[in-house]
Protein backbone atom coordinates (compact mmCIF):
# COMPACT_ATOMS: atom_id res chain seq x y z
CA UNK A 1 0.00 0.00 0.00
CA UNK A 2 1.60 3.37 -1.12
CA UNK A 3 1.89 5.95 1.79
CA UNK A 4 -0.54 8.80 1.29
CA UNK A 5 1.36 12.12 0.84
CA UNK A 6 0.38 15.23 3.38
CA UNK A 7 0.71 18.59 1.21
CA UNK A 8 2.48 21.31 3.32
CA UNK A 9 -1.09 23.19 3.11
CA UNK A 10 -2.63 20.55 5.00
CA UNK A 11 -0.22 21.15 7.63
CA UNK A 12 -0.46 24.46 7.53
CA UNK A 13 -4.40 24.12 8.21
CA UNK A 14 -3.95 21.20 10.90
CA UNK A 15 -1.43 23.65 12.48
CA UNK A 16 -4.62 26.89 12.06
CA UNK A 17 -6.85 24.91 13.46
CA UNK A 18 -4.98 23.63 16.53
CA UNK A 19 -3.83 27.17 16.99
CA UNK A 20 -7.73 28.86 17.25
CA UNK A 21 -8.81 25.54 19.26
CA UNK A 22 -5.94 26.71 21.85
CA UNK A 23 -6.95 30.03 21.38
CA UNK A 24 -10.67 29.69 22.24
CA UNK A 25 -9.89 27.14 24.87
CA UNK A 26 -7.78 30.19 26.88
CA UNK A 27 -9.60 33.24 26.04
CA UNK A 28 -12.02 34.19 29.05
CA UNK A 29 -15.37 33.40 29.07
CA UNK A 30 -18.01 35.93 28.14
CA UNK A 31 -20.63 34.24 28.75
CA UNK A 32 -21.48 32.63 31.99
CA UNK A 33 -24.39 30.63 33.33
CA UNK A 34 -24.30 30.08 37.02
CA UNK A 35 -26.34 27.02 38.24
CA UNK A 36 -26.21 28.46 42.13
CA UNK A 37 -27.05 31.15 44.30
CA UNK A 38 -23.69 31.56 45.68
CA UNK A 39 -21.92 31.19 42.28
CA UNK A 40 -24.14 34.27 41.10
CA UNK A 41 -23.40 36.51 43.90
CA UNK A 42 -19.58 35.24 43.58
CA UNK A 43 -19.76 36.59 40.02
CA UNK A 44 -20.86 40.06 41.10
CA UNK A 45 -18.51 40.28 43.69
CA UNK A 46 -15.46 39.33 41.20
CA UNK A 47 -17.18 42.55 39.28
CA UNK A 48 -18.48 40.26 36.22
CA UNK A 49 -22.05 41.31 35.99
CA UNK A 50 -21.67 42.02 32.42
CA UNK A 51 -20.69 38.65 31.80
CA UNK A 52 -23.49 36.49 33.51
CA UNK A 53 -26.02 35.22 30.33
CA UNK A 54 -28.19 33.64 32.94
CA UNK A 55 -28.74 32.40 36.44
CA UNK A 56 -31.56 30.29 38.04
CA UNK A 57 -34.59 31.14 39.74
CA UNK A 58 -32.98 31.03 43.35
CA UNK A 59 -30.41 34.11 42.19
CA UNK A 60 -32.00 36.63 43.88
CA UNK A 61 -29.24 38.42 45.31
CA UNK A 62 -27.71 41.03 44.79
CA UNK A 63 -31.36 42.24 43.17
CA UNK A 64 -29.38 42.73 39.81
CA UNK A 65 -29.53 38.55 39.71
CA UNK A 66 -33.23 38.74 39.33
CA UNK A 67 -32.42 40.60 36.45
CA UNK A 68 -30.79 37.93 34.53
CA UNK A 69 -32.47 35.23 32.39
CA UNK A 70 -32.99 32.44 33.98
CA UNK A 71 -32.83 28.76 33.28
CA UNK A 72 -35.21 26.88 36.25
CA UNK A 73 -33.74 25.27 39.13
CA UNK A 74 -30.32 24.42 40.48
CA UNK A 75 -31.16 20.78 41.20
CA UNK A 76 -33.38 20.28 38.04
CA UNK A 77 -31.81 23.10 35.61
CA UNK A 78 -33.79 23.51 32.02
CA UNK A 79 -30.53 22.21 29.41
CA UNK A 80 -32.63 23.77 26.68
CA UNK A 81 -32.58 27.06 28.03
CA UNK A 82 -29.15 26.70 29.35
CA UNK A 83 -28.11 25.70 25.53
CA UNK A 84 -30.06 28.92 24.15
CA UNK A 85 -28.01 31.72 26.03
CA UNK A 86 -25.19 29.99 24.39
CA UNK A 87 -22.99 30.40 26.71
CA UNK A 88 -18.54 29.30 26.89
CA UNK A 89 -18.91 28.30 30.49
CA UNK A 90 -21.35 26.93 32.90
CA UNK A 91 -20.95 27.16 36.48
CA UNK A 92 -21.59 24.33 38.90
CA UNK A 93 -21.01 23.77 42.69
CA UNK A 94 -20.84 19.68 43.62
CA UNK A 95 -23.22 20.63 46.66
CA UNK A 96 -26.76 20.83 45.06
CA UNK A 97 -26.07 20.75 41.72
CA UNK A 98 -25.91 16.91 40.32
CA UNK A 99 -23.34 15.37 38.62
CA UNK A 100 -25.61 14.23 36.07
CA UNK A 101 -26.54 17.89 35.06
CA UNK A 102 -22.55 18.79 34.77
CA UNK A 103 -22.43 15.12 32.56
CA UNK A 104 -24.92 16.21 29.98
CA UNK A 105 -23.55 19.67 29.55
CA UNK A 106 -19.69 18.43 28.72
CA UNK A 107 -21.43 15.78 26.20
CA UNK A 108 -23.24 18.52 24.28
CA UNK A 109 -19.58 20.35 24.60
CA UNK A 110 -20.46 22.72 26.63
CA UNK A 111 -17.82 24.03 28.96
CA UNK A 112 -18.17 23.78 32.71
CA UNK A 113 -16.34 24.29 36.34
CA UNK A 114 -17.22 22.68 39.10
CA UNK A 115 -16.52 24.48 42.20
CA UNK A 116 -16.40 22.46 45.83
CA UNK A 117 -17.87 23.59 48.77
CA UNK A 118 -16.39 21.00 50.83
CA UNK A 119 -15.49 22.97 53.89
CA UNK A 120 -15.16 26.88 54.36
CA UNK A 121 -11.46 27.10 54.81
CA UNK A 122 -11.51 25.78 51.24
CA UNK A 123 -13.47 28.62 50.23
CA UNK A 124 -10.74 31.16 49.39
CA UNK A 125 -8.90 28.63 47.67
CA UNK A 126 -12.29 27.88 45.06
CA UNK A 127 -12.68 31.57 44.40
CA UNK A 128 -8.66 31.51 43.77
CA UNK A 129 -9.34 28.96 41.78
CA UNK A 130 -12.00 30.45 39.94
CA UNK A 131 -10.80 33.77 39.19
CA UNK A 132 -8.23 32.05 37.11
CA UNK A 133 -10.58 30.36 35.07
CA UNK A 134 -12.64 33.71 34.58
CA UNK A 135 -9.23 35.35 33.72
CA UNK A 136 -9.81 38.05 37.04
CA UNK A 137 -7.03 36.30 39.30
CA UNK A 138 -5.82 39.53 41.07
CA UNK A 139 -9.73 40.24 41.91
CA UNK A 140 -10.28 36.86 42.96
CA UNK A 141 -7.14 36.69 45.26
CA UNK A 142 -8.06 40.36 46.83
CA UNK A 143 -11.18 38.62 48.17
CA UNK A 144 -9.78 35.14 48.70
CA UNK A 145 -7.24 36.63 51.41
CA UNK A 146 -9.97 39.03 52.75
CA UNK A 147 -12.01 35.75 53.54
CA UNK A 148 -8.92 33.61 54.74
CA UNK A 149 -7.77 36.82 57.33
CA UNK A 150 -11.51 36.74 58.50
CA UNK A 151 -12.03 33.22 59.35
CA UNK A 152 -8.18 33.17 60.80
CA UNK A 153 -9.37 35.78 63.32
CA UNK A 154 -12.50 34.28 64.13
CA UNK A 155 -10.77 30.97 64.78
CA UNK A 156 -8.39 32.44 67.24
CA UNK A 157 -10.72 34.39 68.74
CA UNK A 158 -13.14 31.18 70.23
CA UNK A 159 -9.43 29.44 70.55
CA UNK A 160 -8.30 32.35 73.30
CA UNK A 161 -11.72 32.86 74.56
CA UNK A 162 -11.03 31.02 77.79
CA UNK A 163 -13.25 27.94 79.44
CA UNK A 164 -16.48 29.38 77.62
CA UNK A 165 -19.46 28.40 79.40
CA UNK A 166 -20.88 27.87 75.68
CA UNK A 167 -20.29 24.71 74.41
CA UNK A 168 -22.46 23.22 72.59
CA UNK A 169 -24.67 24.26 69.59
CA UNK A 170 -27.35 23.84 67.46
CA UNK A 171 -28.35 24.80 64.41
CA UNK A 172 -32.02 25.09 62.66
CA UNK A 173 -32.26 25.03 59.19
CA UNK A 174 -36.09 24.17 59.18
CA UNK A 175 -38.63 24.20 62.20
CA UNK A 176 -41.43 21.80 60.92
CA UNK A 177 -40.52 19.24 60.49
CA UNK A 178 -37.25 20.01 62.50
CA UNK A 179 -34.24 19.66 60.25
CA UNK A 180 -31.07 21.05 61.56
CA UNK A 181 -26.79 21.19 59.59
CA UNK A 182 -25.31 17.85 60.30
CA UNK A 183 -21.96 16.62 59.27
CA UNK A 184 -19.97 18.36 56.42
CA UNK A 185 -22.20 21.59 56.14
CA UNK A 186 -20.82 24.79 56.00
CA UNK A 187 -23.28 25.39 59.46
CA UNK A 188 -20.87 22.72 60.80
CA UNK A 189 -17.96 24.29 59.51
CA UNK A 190 -19.03 27.45 61.11
CA UNK A 191 -20.00 25.77 64.46
CA UNK A 192 -16.52 24.78 64.76
CA UNK A 193 -14.90 27.74 63.45
CA UNK A 194 -16.33 29.30 66.43
CA UNK A 195 -15.29 26.44 68.69
CA UNK A 196 -18.70 25.12 69.64
CA UNK A 197 -19.51 21.50 69.15
CA UNK A 198 -22.35 20.43 66.56
CA UNK A 199 -24.89 18.23 68.45
CA UNK A 200 -26.67 18.03 65.14
CA UNK A 201 -23.53 16.37 63.78
CA UNK A 202 -23.37 13.10 65.62
CA UNK A 203 -25.22 11.42 62.69
CA UNK A 204 -23.54 10.70 59.01
CA UNK A 205 -26.45 13.03 57.63
CA UNK A 206 -25.90 16.73 55.90
CA UNK A 207 -29.83 17.67 57.24
CA UNK A 208 -30.70 15.30 59.97
CA UNK A 209 -34.33 15.56 60.75
CA UNK A 210 -34.33 15.54 64.73
CA UNK A 211 -37.20 14.73 67.23
CA UNK A 212 -37.99 17.50 70.05
CA UNK A 213 -37.12 14.68 72.31
CA UNK A 214 -33.62 14.16 71.41
CA UNK A 215 -33.16 18.00 71.24
CA UNK A 216 -34.18 18.04 74.89
CA UNK A 217 -31.65 15.29 75.44
CA UNK A 218 -28.96 17.30 74.14
CA UNK A 219 -29.50 20.74 75.64
CA UNK A 220 -27.40 22.65 73.68
CA UNK A 221 -26.31 26.03 75.00
CA UNK A 222 -27.06 28.00 72.11
CA UNK A 223 -28.98 27.97 68.87
CA UNK A 224 -28.92 29.52 65.71
CA UNK A 225 -31.90 29.31 63.55
CA UNK A 226 -31.68 30.08 59.82
CA UNK A 227 -33.26 33.54 59.37
CA UNK A 228 -36.64 33.40 56.75
CA UNK A 229 -39.50 35.22 55.39
CA UNK A 230 -42.76 35.32 57.77
CA UNK A 231 -43.39 31.75 57.78
CA UNK A 232 -40.41 30.61 59.01
CA UNK A 233 -40.13 32.85 61.79
CA UNK A 234 -43.89 31.89 62.67
CA UNK A 235 -42.80 28.01 63.16
CA UNK A 236 -39.39 29.02 64.97
CA UNK A 237 -41.91 30.32 67.30
CA UNK A 238 -44.06 27.53 67.83
CA UNK A 239 -40.81 25.14 67.73
CA UNK A 240 -39.47 27.12 70.83
CA UNK A 241 -42.35 27.57 72.83
CA UNK A 242 -42.23 23.56 72.75
CA UNK A 243 -38.69 23.97 73.50
CA UNK A 244 -38.54 26.69 76.12
CA UNK A 245 -37.08 24.02 78.98
CA UNK A 246 -33.51 24.19 77.16
CA UNK A 247 -30.94 26.07 78.57
CA UNK A 248 -30.57 28.12 75.00
CA UNK A 249 -34.00 29.26 75.51
CA UNK A 250 -34.25 29.81 79.11
CA UNK A 251 -31.08 32.01 78.90
CA UNK A 252 -31.44 34.17 75.91
CA UNK A 253 -29.23 32.30 73.36
CA UNK A 254 -31.85 31.79 70.65
CA UNK A 255 -30.06 33.90 67.16
CA UNK A 256 -31.50 33.91 63.89
CA UNK A 257 -28.44 34.44 61.18
CA UNK A 258 -28.73 36.07 57.56
CA UNK A 259 -29.25 33.12 55.04
CA UNK A 260 -25.79 34.19 54.21
CA UNK A 261 -24.17 31.18 56.11
CA UNK A 262 -26.37 28.76 54.22
CA UNK A 263 -24.34 29.64 50.47
CA UNK A 264 -20.55 29.27 50.35
CA UNK A 265 -19.77 33.26 48.90
CA UNK A 266 -19.24 36.84 49.52
CA UNK A 267 -21.85 36.69 52.07
CA UNK A 268 -20.81 34.05 54.34
CA UNK A 269 -18.17 35.96 55.92
CA UNK A 270 -21.13 38.41 57.32
CA UNK A 271 -23.03 35.44 58.72
CA UNK A 272 -20.02 34.05 60.97
CA UNK A 273 -19.08 38.00 62.11
CA UNK A 274 -23.14 37.44 63.42
CA UNK A 275 -22.63 34.42 64.69
CA UNK A 276 -19.57 35.12 66.64
CA UNK A 277 -20.82 38.58 67.74
CA UNK A 278 -23.73 36.95 69.32
CA UNK A 279 -21.87 34.43 71.13
CA UNK A 280 -19.74 37.67 72.36
CA UNK A 281 -22.81 39.23 73.79
CA UNK A 282 -23.29 41.84 70.46
CA UNK A 283 -26.47 42.73 69.93
CA UNK A 284 -29.21 40.25 68.87
CA UNK A 285 -31.30 41.50 65.76
CA UNK A 286 -35.37 42.35 65.78
CA UNK A 287 -35.69 38.80 64.45
CA UNK A 288 -33.82 36.79 66.92
CA UNK A 289 -35.24 39.14 69.98
CA UNK A 290 -39.16 38.20 68.23
CA UNK A 291 -38.09 34.50 68.60
CA UNK A 292 -36.52 34.67 72.21
CA UNK A 293 -40.22 36.49 73.15
CA UNK A 294 -42.23 34.23 71.51
CA UNK A 295 -40.13 31.18 73.16
CA UNK A 296 -40.67 32.37 76.90
CA UNK A 297 -44.22 32.99 76.64
CA UNK A 298 -44.53 36.25 75.75
CA UNK A 299 -46.75 38.17 73.04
Amino acid sequence: MTPRKILPGTLIGFALLFFCLHAAAADPPRRIVSLAPNLTEILFDLGLADRIAGVTDYCLLPPAARQKPKVGGFVNPSLEAVVALRPDLVLLTDDGNPRAVADRLRALGIRTHVFKTGHIRDLPREIRSLGEVLAVPGRARERAETMARTFERIENRARTRGAPRIRTALFIIQPEPLIVAGKGTTMDDALTLLGLVNIGAAGRAAYPKLSLESVLGRNPDVIFIARGHDDVMASADRLLKRLRSLDAVRRGRVYTVGDGILRPGPRLVDALEEMAGRLQGRGSGAGAERVRRSARGGP
